[in-house]
C-alpha cells in the first residue's frame, strides 16, 4: 500500500528525531492532566453518545445509543408461536458462547460431573479470545504479588472495580497461568523454562505472560482442543435469541435459531452461563472495531430483557492503537506489546507527546486530542492517525527483534507492502472492549437465579477501564468459577414450568415508555450492506 506524500514527509521527521528519542524518559501525565484529558476527549464523556434507559433494571441510568436501540428493540420471539415443550437439547449447564470463557466453563462443569453443552453462533473459538494478542497478567514472580496486581488494576479502573471480583481475579491469576501451561499453552519462556514477562500499560511490575503476539489464538487453540477431546457437545452456527425462565424466575434454557435455516430450537438446562463476549460490532459512536464479526452484545440484551441488572454499560474501552492505515484493515488491533517492547507514539512532527505505556483510556484520549484540538495528526483515507515508531524496537533490541517478538504484527502489515521494521505504522483508537456488562456476584451469578455470566459479557471486574492482559485472565478465572459453581448448582435444581411471559411484559413497558425502536433484538450479526437492499438476507435476519 503506497504511502502518501504527507506521510513520507512526516516519516522523515520521525527518522530525524529518533536518535534523540531513543532511551528518552517520557513522563506520565499528572492526575490532573489525566482527568482533563478524559473529560475533554474520551468518547465515554460525549453526551451525544448516550441515552437514558426508561425500562428494565437499569431504568434511570444511561447506555450507549446503539446498545439502547437493541435494549428497546423487539424480541425475536415476540408474538411468535414458540413451542416450549419440544426440547431439542437438554443438559445440566447450557453455555451460550464459544470463546475462552465458554470453553473454560465447559471444562470445569464437566470436571464436577455436570453435562455441559456449548451453543455458539459461529464456530467454536470464533471469538474475541482468538483475536487477543498481547498477553495475560499474573503476579507469579518473586518481585511481584497479587496485592500489587490489585492496586494496579484498581487504579487503572478508576477505583470503580467491584472489589470482591477484582480480588478473586488477581488471587487466582497464578493458578490460571499454571492451569493453561499444564494444558499445553506455549508461553514464551527462557531456555531454563522460566516464564518471560513484560510490562503493559498501567503495570508496576513485569507480569504480562505471552505467546509471541498471538496469545489469544494459542490459548483458544488449547482450550478448544480440550473441549473437543473431552467430548463436550458443541452446537455451532446456532444463535441464542432469548433466555427461558421458569415460573419461579430461574434461568432454565434458551430459545435458539439456526443461522442458515431459521429453524427455532429449544435448549433445556438446569443452569445457564452467558459467555457471549463483547459489543464492538455495534460500532459505538461510529468507531471502527478490533472485535470479531459476532460481537453484538447478545448476552447483555437477552439478560436485560429477562430482568438482569447491568453494571457500567456506559463505559467502553477504545484501544489506543488500532490500525489507521492501510484502509483495508482499519480498526484491526495493534497489540500493546508493540509499545511494551519499545515503540513510541508520535505526531506528524515526529514528537513523542505521551508515555507509550499510559493506561488505554488516557492513551486514547491523548491521541484523539493530538488529531483534533492540536491538529497534529497525519491525514489518512479514513480520517487521521499518529505514528507508532516500530523501527525503534530494533534499534533498542537489535536486528530481528520484531520477527522474534511480534511476528503476527509484522505479517499483518507485510501483506500490504508495509515493512514495520523500516517505517513507522499509523494508528488511531479502535473500539475494543465493553468494560461494563451484566452484574455478577463472586459466584458469577447475575441478579437472575441460575443465570451465570463470565468474560466480557460481565461487568464490574475492571471498573470503568481495563488494563492490558486482564481480559484474558478474566475469561479463565471467571469462566472456570462459573462452570464449577453452575455445574454443582445443577445437581440440586428443580425446574418448574417454562415461560416467556417476561418478553411480553418487557415489550409492553417499552411501548408504554414510548421508546420502542422496532429493531429485531438481539442483533445476532451486523450488516455492512451500505443500503444495498438487493443483498440476500439470512433467514435469521428476515
Amino acid at each position: 500500500m503506497q504511502l502518501t506524500q504527507v506521510m513520507l514527509d512526516s516519516i522523515k521527521k520521525v527518522e530525524a528525531t529518533r536518535p534523540k528519542r531513543k532511551g528518552m524518559d517520557i513522563p506520565l501525565f499528572s492526575p490532573e492532566e489525566k482527568e482533563q484529558l478524559l473529560a475533554e476527549f474520551h468518547p465515554d464523556y460525549r453526551k451525544s453518545g448516550f441515552v437514558e434507559l426508561k425500562v428494565g433494571a437499569n431504568a434511570g441510568g444511561k447506555a450507549p445509543v446503539e446498545l439502547a436501540r437493541l435494549l428497546n428493540g423487539t424480541s425475536r420471539v415476540y408474538k411468535k408461536n414458540i413451542n416450549l415443550d419440544k426440547i431439542d437439547y437438554e443438559c445440566d449447564v447450557l453455555i451460550i458462547g464459544g470463546g475462552g470463557a465458554g470453553a473454560s466453563a465447559a471444562i470445569e462443569a464437566l470436571n464436577v460431573g455436570a453435562k455441559p453443552i456449548i451453543i455458539t453462533k459461529l464456530r467454536m473459538g470464533d471469538a474475541n479470545t482468538m483475536m487477543a494478542q498481547g498477553g495475560i497478567q499474573a503476579a507469579d514472580k518473586a518481585n511481584d504479588s497479587p496485592a500489587r496486581h490489585y492496586v494496579d488494576a484498581f487504579g487503572g479502573g478508576h477505583f470503580s472495580n467491584k472489589p470482591e471480583l477484582l480480588s478473586q481475579m488477581v488471587l487466582q491469576a497464578p493458578e490460571a497461568i499454571k492451569w493453561l501451561n499444564d494444558l499445553g499453552v506455549m508461553f514464551d519462556k527462557q531456555p531454563d523454562g522460566t516464564m518471560i514477562t513484560t510490562h503493559g500499560g498501567g503495570t508496576t511490575r513485569k507480569r504480562m505472560h505471552a505467546c509471541r503476539d498471538y496469545t489469544g489464538a494459542e490459548i483458544m487453540r488449547v482450550l478448544r482442543d480440550e473441549v473437543i477431546n473431552r467430548g463436550i457437545e458443541i452446537v455451532d452456527f446456532v444463535s441464542a435469541i432469548e433466555l427461558i425462565l421458569d415460573t419461579d424466575g430461574k434461568a432454565v434454557g434458551a430459545v435458539l435459531q439456526n443461522n442458515e435455516t431459521g429453524e427455532i430450537l429449544i435448549a433445556k438446562a438446569k443452569t445457564v452461563i452467558i459467555t457471549t463476549g463483547g459489543a464492538g460490532r455495534l460500532h459505538y459512536q461510529g468507531f471502527p472495531t478490533s472485535n470479531h464479526y459476532g460481537a453484538t452484545a447478545d448476552g447483555v440484551v437477552m439478560a436485560y430483557r429477562a430482568g438482569a441488572k447491568l453494571m457500567y454499560p456506559d463505559t467502553l474501552q477504545y484501544h489506543p492503537t488500532g490500525v489507521a492505515f492501510p484502509p483495508q484493515i482499519v480498526g484491526a488491533l495493534v497489540t500493546e506489546k508493540v509499545r511494551s517492547v519499545g515503540a513510541q507514539i508520535l505526531n506528524i512532527d515526529g514528537e513523542a507527546f505521551m508515555n507509550p505505556l499510559e493506561t488505554r483510556d488516557i492513551a486514547s484520549s491523548s491521541i484523539i486530542r493530538e488529531c483534533t484540538a492540536r491538529n497534529k495528526g497525519i491525514p489518512t483515507p479514513n480520517g487521521y492517525g499518529v505514528w507508532l515508531d516500530t523501527p525503534l524496537i530494533e534499534e533498542i533490541h537489535g536486528e530481528g527483534a520484531i520477527l522474534q517478538k511480534i511476528p503476527a504484527m509484522f505479517r499483518m502489515y507485510d501483506k500490504f507492502g508495509i515493512d514495520m521494521r523500516k517505517v513507522p505504522i499509523l494508528i488511531y483508537p479502535t473500539l475494543h472492549y465493553q468494560n461494563g456488562g451484566i452484574e455478577i456476584d463472586k459466584d458469577c451469578m447475575s441478579t437472575i437465579e441460575n443465570l451465570y455470566v463470565a468474560g466480557e459479557a460481565a461487568g464490574g471486574i475492571h471498573g470503568s477501564n481495563r488494563l492490558m492482559g486482564n481480559s484474558m485472565l478474566d475469561i479463565i478465572v471467571f469462566g472456570r468459577i462459573a462452570g464449577r459453581i453452575a455445574g454443582e448448582k445443577a445437581k440440586s435444581v428443580k425446574i418448574k414450568k417454562f415461560t416467556l411471559d417476561f418478553v411480553d411484559k418487557y415489550q409492553q413497558e417499552v411501548e408504554k415508555a414510548g421508546v420502542g425502536t422496532g429493531v429485531a433484538s438481539p442483533m445476532i450479526f451486523p450488516t455492512y450492506t451500505h443500503g444495498n437492499d438487493k443483498i440476500q438476507k439470512l433467514p435469521i435476519d428476515q
